[in-house]
């Protein structure tokens, strides 16, 4: 609890800065429920990021966290009826365990970050006022992350760079 208080009076006072982050105050409400939300699930989650391109094909990947450190990761790409293409069953749907994390280097698949990491991401990068782009962040996640990042301006075919979380959940929810 001291923990919050202190987060609190610090989120509060570094408020009155000028800063460089658009969506801030949207941004350190959602930094503070994840920082509850983490330790009511001792750092050990799942969280699936999803994205898509202008040609319909979609895919999700699926991280899993334990104490901390990723675990797990499983991917699924969905291709729309009558693809013209052919892409092998292995491509569009594989798992990685913790001892071959990362060894689908050439997928479209999200690298496994923890949400913290994510986070970190959105503040140093994704949030980060810009001339030339549009800038989104969402935490339709019960108030956690959801859409953050941004979008050159003029550029019109998959240009979002960021993140898309379609959900969070604690891995006890799951059993």
């Amino acid at each position: 609890m001291k923990k919050l208080l202190l987060l609190s009076l610090v989120l509060l006072l570094s408020s009155c800065e000028k800063s460089n982050l658009e969506y801030r105050h949207d941004f350190e409400k959602s930094y503070a429920l994840w920082l509850q939300f983490k330790a009511s699930c001792n750092d050990s989650y799942v969280y699936q990021v999803n994205n898509y391109s202008w040609v319909g094909v979609s895919w999700e990947t699926t991280i899993t966290i334990e104490n901390g450190i990723p675990v797990r990761r499983s991917f699924k790409m969905n291709l729309p009826v009558n693809y013209p293409y052919e892409v092998p069953a292995e491509v569009r749907e594989w798992v990685e365990e913790a001892s071959d994390l990362n060894t689908h280097e050439d997928s479209s698949a999200a690298y496994p970050f923890t949400v913290d990491e994510i986070y970190e991401k959105a503040r140093t990068e994704w949030l980060i006022k810009r001339d030339n782009a549009r800038i989104c962040f969402e935490a339709l996640n019960n108030g956690l992350i959801s859409s953050c990042g941004y979008v050159k301006d003029g550029c019109y075919d998959d240009c979002f760079t960021g993140i898309r979380i379609g959900f969070i959940w604690k891995i006890q929810t799951l059993l």
